[in-house]
């Protein structure tokens, strides 16, 4: 048995020892801490050097006449490694921060073990029919942990995001089985092993390339938050509990941008040279318009949803680049920014729960109340906006340095996002964290103890990728080396 199916069956055997009455968090608690340790064994033992798939494992489960068979099959590469270890670390995290009483707590901590589960069955599928089917079992808990313990308008926010994001995975659909009918009857797998050799030797015409690619690239950008089907993104990480935003914009939100590097850029590459500029015209959306929108938020969640929104266009123009330059820092950016990312919404959470407040014009002077939280929301700002020895500094470098390569006055003009990202966060830890503190914010009361350690844990990762970026992009490497090879 692969140790990655023992990712999957650790999370999937605690959601039945929870929905059987175990205690909710100490199980869920337990299944986490496993997940990141052997994630973590993981990618000690990865062998960077020799490239293409580890850990891999392969069964039939459907096979019928006439129709391609599906089967389980799963495997690793260095596309895919990090973001497994980045989806057990931000579970960890999120679990732990997690109150132990909470309404339906059976409930609560089996849909966040669903949300990862989904996740990290996506993220080491090589059938597509899988990779497509996990992602798509993510999306029920994601739907029903902001339903039920969402805040303010959950239900409209829940509703909206639904439709979004079924839209979005109906039209990725379509974008497969175009893909699969576009080739020839003999050739047709759900594969993507298969696949890949196949249109490798046996490229599909460029026309027949078109509408397939813009499917699948319409279909991943939705669920990616591509400018302009963004909406649903950055209230509904407002209105949702901080550890269903942990993992959904953290973790869940990268399967866009890796079925994009996995599915649709190595499989039809004359479609995404063909589509390139209107992708390059809409990341420009994302990182301009919704940075302006970002610096006019009044509340504290509502300013990280479009903050992280804006962050996606970076991730498109790496994309955009098809140099090992520019690929090598998607991947580094993909988990710099959902470590960020869940640590920002770990600490929106303490504020909303320990001041009863998120609108910065009644916030203020915070840092002498809540010191330890004050320390990991300026650190997770400060990789946020790109500084130097954090995590996302060495992601935009490599994106910038080749974009620069293929699109120098484009990437001129994105630059100028690192400005208006820097205007809007640290405007926001002034406005939370400094100035003086109101009279209602007396009381409020800081973490103590273990409940540091899930913040330690995101702070020391985005320390340790900041500093030392080798130890992630040796095995970043591997994958993208391969990834290019098909063109």
């Amino acid at each position: 048995m692969s140790p990655l199916t023992i990712l999957l069956l650790v999370e999937a055997s605690a959601i039945g020892l929870i929905l059987f009455g175990a205690p909710p968090k100490k199980v869920s608690m337990a299944a986490a801490a496993v997940n990141f340790l052997l994630s973590l064994w993981l990618y000690v033992q990865f062998p960077a050097g020799l490239g293409g798939y580890q850990f891999v494992e392969s069964h039939n489960w459907i096979a019928l006449s006439g129709l391609p068979d599906i089967r389980y099959h799963v495997g690793v590469d260095g596309l895919s490694l990090p973001l497994v270890l980045l989806t057990t670390l931000v579970t960890l995290a999120a679990v732990w921060v997690a109150p132990a009483q909470i309404k339906r707590a059976a409930e609560f901590y089996s849909y966040l073990l669903l949300l990862s589960l989904g996740a990290l069955g996506a993220f080491v599928s090589l059938d597509l029919f899988f990779f497509y089917a996990f992602h798509e079992f993510a999306l029920i808990p994601t739907f029903l942990l902001i339903g039920i313990w969402g805040t303010e308008n959950r239900q409209f926010v829940s509703i909206q995001l639904t439709l979004y994001l079924g839209l979005g995975s109906l039209v990725l659909l379509a974008g497969i089985i175009a893909l699969l009918g576009a080739l020839p009857a003999g050739a047709r797998t759900f594969d993507i092993p298969r696949l890949t050799e196949y249109l490798r030797e046996n490229p599909l015409p460029p026309n027949q390339q078109l509408l397939p690619f813009a499917l699948l690239a319409a279909g991943f950008g939705t669920l990616v938050s591509l400018f302009p089907f963004h909406s649903w993104a950055p209230f509904g990480y407002a209105s949702a509990p901080a550890s269903a935003a942990m993992l959904h914009a953290g973790v869940l939100k990268k399967f866009g941008l890796y079925g994009l590097l996995r599915v649709a850029m190595p499989l039809l590459p004359g479609g995404a040279e063909a589509w390139k500029p209107w992708i390059l015209a809409l990341l420009l959306g994302n990182i301009l318009f919704i940075g302006f929108s970002t610096i006019a938020q009044k509340e504290l969640p509502a300013m990280l949803g479009f903050s992280s929104v804006m962050h996606m266009g970076y991730l498109f123009l790496g994309l955009a680049c098809w140099n090992v330059l520019g690929i090598s820092g998607v991947v580094f950016l993909m988990v710099a920014h959902g470590l960020s990312a869940a640590l920002l919404f770990a600490v929106a959470g303490e504020v909303r729960e320990r001041a009863g407040e998120i609108r910065f014009s009644e916030l203020g002077g915070l840092a002498r109340r809540m010191p330890f939280v004050a320390v990991a929301f300026l650190v997770g700002s400060f990789a946020s906006v790109g500084v130097p020895g954090l995590a996302n500094f060495p992601g935009e470098l490599l994106i910038f340095f080749g974009s620069w390569r293929s699109q120098p006055l484009f990437t001129a003009v994105v630059v100028w996002g690192i400005v208006i990202s820097a205007v809007y966060q640290l405007r926001a830890v002034r406005s939370v964290f400094y100035g003086d503190l109101p009279q209602h914010l007396i009381q409020a009361n800081d973490v103590e103890g273990s409940g540091r350690i899930p913040y330690m844990l995101l702070m020391a990762a985005l320390l340790i990728l900041g500093i030392w970026p080798g130890t992630l992009l040796g095995v970043v490497g591997s994958g993208v080396r391969g990834f290019l090879s098909l063109y």
